[in-house]
Formats: C-alpha cells, sequence, structure tokens
C-alpha cells in the first residue's frame, strides 16, 4: 500500500519524469537479465530435487513434469532414458553437479525443451546439435579450453540468453551465433589465463547484455579485446583493483564503452584503492555511459584528496549501494567532496558507513538523492542554498531525529517535491515554534519514527502525499494547521481511535488506517469525506454495539468502491460472543439501539396484551373461575387452620340454610341433592324447626347446633323478613366474633343500593365478593359444587368428633 502511495503522485517536471523514465528502464533491463536465468512462472508445475545428493535422474517423474530442478546434486551423467519420457519438459537445471560430457542428443524427444542451465559443472566438451526449440542455454562455470560454440549453434533461432566459459579465446570463436538476436551474454572469466604480455581478442557481433565475471579473489590481470557491435548493458562482476592495476581496468574498458549505444555500466564485486576509484569515474565521465551502478563496493588503502575534472558529461545517475570501508581515519572532505561536486542529475549511494555529505559549493544539477541507510544526522544539508534544482531527497534508515530541523534542511530547495526520512528516530516533541519546509513539497514519507499527535502542527502546508504509518500516534489534534491540498494520508499502525473528519483535510481521497485501535469509528465519515475514493481500515478491534451499527451499514452500501480488503479484513473484537464475526455479516435489531423505540413497542406490546386478556376474560369468564379457585384455597386453608375448640362444639347439622321462599326450588333441586348425597347434613327451616317454639328461638338454637351458616342471597332474600331476622342473629352472634362460618351464596345479582343500610356487614362482605356466584352455564356447575363442598371439609370431621365423644 506505501507503493501504492508513492505512485499516486504523478506531479513531475517534465526533465524529471525523463530522468525517472530512462532510470527505470535501466532497472526493468536489469531485473529482465536476472529473471532469465530463473524458472518462469509459466513452466509450473516445477518438481524441485535439488540438493538430495543424487547420482541419478529419478526414474519416477510424473510424465508431464514441465520443470525440473536438479541443482546440487552429484550426477555424473545425463542419459537418454532420463528425459526421454518427459514429453512436456520445458525448463531444466542440472547446475553445481559433476557432469564432465553433455551429449545433447539425449533430448531427442525433448522437443519443449526451452530453459537448459548445466552451469557449475566440469564439462568438458560436448556433443552438437542443441534443441532448436532452446531460448536459454547456460554452459558457464565449466572446464572448457575454448568456447563451446559449434556451427550448430546458429540453427538455435529463438535462443535469448547463451551461457559460455573458457581459459583463453579466439577471436571468431561466437561466429556462429553473430546472426542471432540475443538478449544477454554471460562469459565466464574465472579461469581465463594468458602469458604475460600477451593480449587476445573476442568479438561479439550481436547482443544486447554482456555480463563478465572474473576472479573474485585474485587482482584484476585479464588481457583480452573485447569488442560488441550493439552493446547496450554491460556488467563486470568480481573485480580487485590496486593503484598498480587499475590501469588494466581501465584499458580493458576502453574497447567495450567505445560504441554510442552502451548506456548502462554495473560493476558488481568491486574492491578498489579510492585513488582507483577516482581514476575510474574520470574514465567514464566523458564516456556515453548514463548509468554507472556499483553494488557492494569495497575501498581498501586510503582516501586522500584527489583531483577530479567534472567535464561536460552525459551520465544521469550513478548508484553506489552496499560499501564497506577498510580506512577509518581519513579526510571527510577528500571522500564527500568528490559525489557532492558532480554535475550529475541522480545520486544514490546507500547503506555505507558516511556520516555526512556537504553541501555543493556552486549551484548543484543533483534532481535525485538517494542516501538510504547511512549514518547522516540532522546537519547534513543545513542551510544548502545550492540544491535548488533537486526534486528528491530519500534520507531513509539514517540517524535523523529533530523534526524541526528537517524541516530547515529543506528551506532553500525550492524545487523538492518529494521527501523520505521514513526508518529514522524523529520525534516531534522536541521543538514547539513554528516549523519551516520548502513550500513546494508534495509528497512526505515519514513513516517508522517515533512521531506524536503534534506531528500535525508541523508538516509542509502544500503537501498531497503524506505517510506516517508506524508511529506513536493516539489522535488528530482540532487545531492543526489545515492541509487542504492533502490527498492520501497513511496513518496505519499507529494508535488512533477513531477515523479523521475531512475537516481539515477537505481534499482527502485515499486514507489508510489499519492496524490501530479504532473500537467504534464514527458513522458521520463519509458524509464529512466527501471525495474519498479509497479507504483502508481493516485489521481494527471493531467493538461490535449499537455505535458500530450505522458505521457497518455505511461501509457495507460503499465497499464495493472505495473501501480496500473488505470484508475479510473488517471483523468485530468485543464483545467476546462477537469476536471474529465479519463486519458484513454483524447485525443488530432496531428495538436494541433505539431507545425510544423499545419504549414504544414495549407500550403498544403491554397495551395489546392488556386488551387480549381483557377480551379473553370476558369471554370465558375467567374472574369467575379465579374468584371460585381463590374460595377453595382459602376455605382449604382455614380448614387446615382451625382451632381445637372449635372441633369440641356439640354440632349437630353441618349447615343452616336461610333462603327465601322464592328461592326454595333452587334449593330443594339443587343445592340439598349436591350437599347431602356427600353426607353433608343440612338443616332447614320446614324440615327441622321444632314445632311450639318460636321462629326466632328455631333460628336461634339451629344456627347455634350448625358448623355453618348459608345465606342464599337474591333479590327475594333482601325483602324477606325472616331471612332478616336470620341475617341479623347472624349479624349479631357469627359477624362479632369473627367466625369465618358463613358462607354467601349469590344465586342472582345483588345491586349495592337495594341492600338495607343496617346490613353494613353484609354491604362489606359484598364489596369484598367473599361470596359464591351461581354460573349459569351448566359446564361452570361442577367447579361451583367443588368449591362449596371444600368448605365443609372441617364441618364433616367436628361432627365426627361430636359423635365419638357421644359414644
Amino acid at each position: 500500500m506505501v507503493m501504492t502511495l508513492w505512485d499516486s503522485h504523478c506531479n513531475m517536471t517534465q526533465d524529471t519524469e525523463a530522468i525517472v523514465g530512462s532510470f527505470h528502464f535501466v532497472c526493468i533491463l536489469t531485473f529482465t537479465v536476472g529473471s532469465m536465468i530463473q524458472f518462469s512462472d509459466e513452466l509450473e508445475p516445477a518438481i524441485d530435487y535439488s540438493n538430495r545428493n543424487l547420482t541419478h535422474i529419478p526414474k519416477d517423474l510424473p510424465p508431464r513434469t514441465k520443470a525440473l530442478n536438479l541443482s546440487q546434486n552429484s550426477i555424473l551423467e545425463l542419459q537418454m532414458s532420463d528425459v526421454s519420457f518427459l514429453l512436456e519438459l520445458r525448463a531444466l537445471r542440472l547446475s553445481h553437479n559433476r557432469m564432465q560430457s553433455l551429449d545433447f542428443g539425449v533430448f531427442k524427444f525433448n522437443r519443449y525443451l526451452e530453459y537448459l542451465d548445466v552451469s557449475h559443472n566440469q564439462l568438458r566438451n560436448i556433443s552438437c546439435c542443441p534443441l532448436v526449440s532452446l531460448k536459454h542455454l547456460d554452459l558457464s562455470f565449466n572446464d572448457f579450453d575454448v568456447l563451446p560454440v559449434y556451427k550448430e549453434f546458429g540453427n538455435l533461432k529463438q535462443l535469448r540468453f547463451l551461457g559460455l566459459s573458457a581459459t583463453r579465446f579466439r577471436q571468431l570463436d561466437l561466429l556462429p551465433v553473430a546472426h542471432l538476436h540475443l538478449n544477454y551474454i554471460l562469459l565466464d572469466l574465472v579461469g581465463y589465463h594468458v602469458k604475460d604480455n600477451e593480449t587476445e581478442s573476442l568479438q561479439i557481433l550481436n547482443t544486447n547484455a554482456l555480463h563478465l565475471v572474473f576472479h573474485q579473489n585474485s587482482l584484476f590481470s585479464v588481457q583480452v579485446n573485447i569488442s560488441v557491435n550493439t552493446l547496450g548493458y554491460l556488467q563486470l562482476s568480481n573485480i580487485k583493483l590496486d593503484d598498480g592495476n587499475c590501469e588494466r581496468l581501465i584499458t580493458f574498458l576502453l574497447e567495450l564503452t567505445r560504441g554510442p549505444t552502451l548506456l548502462n555500466l554495473t560493476l558488481h564485486h568491486l574492491e578498489t584503492t579510492w585513488k582507483c576509484l577516482v581514476q575510474l569515474f574520470q574514465f567514464l565521465w566523458p564516456r556515453t555511459v548514463e548509468y554507472l551502478n556499483i553494488y557492494n563496493l569495497t575501498i581498501v588503502k586510503s582516501i586522500e584528496y584527489e583531483d577530479f575534472i567534472y567535464s561536460r558529461t552525459v551520465l544521469k545517475a550513478l548508484t553506489i549501494e552496499h560499501v564497506s570501508s577498510q580506512v577509518f581515519i581519513f579526510s571527510k572532505e577528500a571522500l564527500y567532496s568528490v559525489f557532492a561536486e558532480m554535475n550529475i542529475r541522480m545520486l544514490t549511494i546507500s547503506d555505507s558507513p558516511f556520516i555526512h555529505m556537504l553541501c555543493p559549493p556552486f549551484p548543484s544539477t543533483f534532481m535525485f538523492l538517494n542516501f538510504t541507510q547511512n549514518v547522516f544526522t540532522d546537519s547534513v544539508f543545513q542551510g544548502c542554498s545550492t540544491l535548488k534544482r533537486l526534486e528528491t531527497l530519500i534520507l531513509q534508515k539514517n540517524g535523523l531525529k529533530n523534526l524541526f530541523k528537517v524541516g530547515l534542511m529543506t528551506e532553500h530547495m525550492s524545487s523538492l517535491e518529494t521527501l523520505d526520512v521514513s526508518l529514522n528516530s524523529l520525534n516531534s516533541y522536541a521543538y514547539e515554534g513554528t516549523c519551516i519546509w520548502a513550500e513546494s513539497i508534495l509528497v512526505l514519507n515519514m513513516s517508522s519514527n517515533v512521531l506524536t499527535d503534534s506531528v500535525f502542527r508541523c508538516l509542509p502546508p502544500k503537501v498531497k502525499v503524506l505517510d506516517l504509518h508506524n508511529n506513536r500516534i493516539m489522535s488528530i489534534p482540532k487545531d492543526i494547521t489545515h492541509l487542504q491540498a492533502l490527498q492520501v494520508l497513511n496513518v496505519a499502525f499507529n494508535s488512533l481511535t477513531d477515523l479523521p473528519g475531512c475537516g481539515a483535510f477537505s481534499s482527502l481521497s485515499v486514507l489508510v488506517i489499519e492496524h490501530n485501535l479504532v473500537s467504534h469509528p464514527s458513522a458521520d465519515f463519509f458524509q464529512s469525506c466527501q471525495k474519498i475514493r479509497s479507504i483502508t481500515a481493516g485489521n481494527n478491534p471493531f467493538q461490535c454495539t449499537c455505535e458500530l451499527r450505522e458505521f457497518a451499514k455505511s461501509i457495507g452500501q460503499v465497499s464495493g468502491e472505495v473501501v480496500e480488503d473488505w470484508p475479510v479484513s473488517y471483523r468485530c473484537d468485543t464483545p467476546e460472543n462477537t469476536k471474529g464475526t465479519l463486519l458484513r455479516d454483524f447485525h443488530l435489531s432496531p428495538l436494541s439501539c433505539d431507545t425510544v423505540l423499545l419504549m414504544v413497542t414495549i407500550g403498544a406490546t403491554l397495551l395489546a396484551f392488556t386488551a387480549i386478556m381483557t377480551f379473553l376474560c370476558f369471554y370465558f369468564d375467567l374472574p369467575w373461575y379465579l374468584r371460585m379457585l381463590c374460595q377453595w384455597t382459602r376455605t382449604r386453608h382455614r380448614a387446615r387452620n382451625i382451632p381445637i375448640e372449635e372441633l369440641q362444639r356439640n354440632l349437630q347439622f353441618h349447615a343452616f340454610v336461610s333462603y327465601s321462599e322464592h328461592d326454595s326450588a333452587w334449593v330443594k333441586n339443587e343445592l340439598l341433592p349436591n350437599l347431602e348425597k356427600d353426607g353433608i347434613q343440612v338443616c332447614l327451616h320446614e324440615r327441622n324447626f321444632v314445632p311450639g317454639k318460636s321462629i326466632v328461638e328455631n333460628i336461634i338454637h339451629f344456627i347455634e347446633k350448625s358448623y355453618k351458616s348459608i345465606f342464599v342471597l337474591s333479590p327475594h332474600f333482601i325483602q324477606s323478613e325472616w331471612c332478616h331476622y336470620e341475617l341479623y342473629f347472624a349479624h349479631h352472634n357469627l359477624f362479632h366474633e369473627g367466625s369465618d362460618n358463613l358462607i354467601l351464596i349469590l344465586l342472582e345479582p345483588i345491586s349495592q343500593n337495594n341492600i338495607p343500610s343496617r346490613y353494613h356487614k353484609l354491604q362489606a362482605l359484598m364489596a369484598q365478593r367473599t361470596y359464591l356466584e351461581w354460573p349459569t352455564e351448566k359446564s361452570k356447575h361442577g367447579l361451583f359444587w367443588a368449591n362449596l363442598k371444600a368448605s365443609f371439609t372441617m364441618a364433616k370431621l367436628t361432627l365426627v368428633k361430636d359423635e365419638d365423644v357421644k359414644t
């Protein structure tokens, strides 16, 4: 993603584009050349039997094998039966074995073979007639006396890479392949030797790239004139020089660099003195070489001041990577001034022990400076006013600490557009004043430092691409400088807890904020950042609660257009029951997150429940059933707790019944049959009153001789005079004693207004609804009789006790 951020900046001048474009061409060429010795992706599936200590090729290989790696084994020879059944074989690597001869006839049936590597063996001779389908043939690092190129090689029309080795050359050794369009020739000169004062010649008529490998432990002593007609890329590996043989390398290069097409020269594993290195620069300065690359440079002996003539040159870029020095005491000016005063456009010195770089004494032509992985401090280029053409400055992996000094360093770099100070130790709290930056800076990379929130108060005003990932930023302050031009912001791998709004970043279009502490981002982010076209916010500890619901909904709506890595990188972290759940699959009901809606729903539900229960109560007469059940329960409870003195009373009847004559039919047809069939003895006035006694005396006597008194209430009961007597007695003899042996049966509804005021106890009982209602529905009669009979459980027990006593 960081590469994407840098690639998004395309606002360069035409000159810089031309330089970078050429530089990219050289990089692509180098990469292409290097990749030619690798297995192509198209050759998969590949079988790897490398480094297995094999002495023969395995016989159980799959017949459809396309790529086979047998390098680093102990195979001595190759026979037709070893590979003839591999009809689809396209790539075969046999490097680093012990082969001494090779017969190309073994590949008679491998008509699709394109890639053959038999380098680093002990080959001394080969047979001719190689396959015409070969594109890559590597015979280098073997024991050939002369270059093993025969006239049959001229049939290899598709050949692009050719690796060879020999101990001596003949001028026309490569004539058989002169007409081929070779891209790359590798010549192994490790074993090359000729007698002193003898010089050989080798003519290479056609190749784009030439790579010469010398002996790595011997001083450079090769004396051969190699001429190439159209050479674009030259690489020399393993060059060891001192002041005595430095001129020999320059003489060797004289013929190779004579042509006008050589654009790129690469020196790999170069060990030399500082004096020889400067001489080599001086030799190449007026040449046609545009790109000079030195990798793995070792400086020996001493470093002293050397004269250097900076004549007009076509050299555009000098790259020196992986520098080591065996010289520890020297003049810094002698070393740094040579590079500082170079009149080229691009300079790269990386992975070196350089601790400083001088400011050019005159207006410089530098447009690109790359000092990655050195030991530069904040003092570099301070007060430097001669780098006005500089557009790109890379100080990655150095010892920079003070952000204010870094900004001050760029003050006079009026053309600077890209600044990379990543992977340092920069902090933003060392200075609290006004930061000074070159106003031309558009791309700023300050990733992997120790910057905090205050860095947002010290930024170039016109920056468009800002990379702050892997720092110590916890929040973006509200009082920051408004960066109206900022389009790309990378704050990944920090400690931010929320997405930044676009109040200060009105042009923000790309935001990278993954791997932070964002738990419940603001739901209005997309409303405030209307220009956002790419957001990477995955791998954060999202808290999947109501606060996240709206954000998840918003991000899901735009995920197909602007959200990177959706949905796999967006998962719930808390609560525990949602951990690992994709935000796309996280859902909460509106009721659980909307309090008002929840209360309205609960109220509506309760109202509906009440209405339903009310309807059911009236439709099924549930109150009547409940009252009956309550009465039965209370009666059973009182029966278990009846005092012992009650059990010792001298009783004759279970119940005395008081009723109106108008209700006698119900008493005789319903009440008596249902009670007496269960052994309940009932006292009726017309049946049990003693003749000769007054009615009042009978009433008093039989109420006292009865355990319970039943009053059958109806409108006729209220109008009956004798019922008044009976109720009056009950009022004075039962109610005031607090007795519970009173049963009221409401045969017909009685209005409270019709009850005489003197019957206030009855009114109280009626108001408390401590009576049994006679149901009109036959389906309810069973429950009514069960409830009534339950009241006589203790009455029957009391009568039994009395009879036992009498007995």
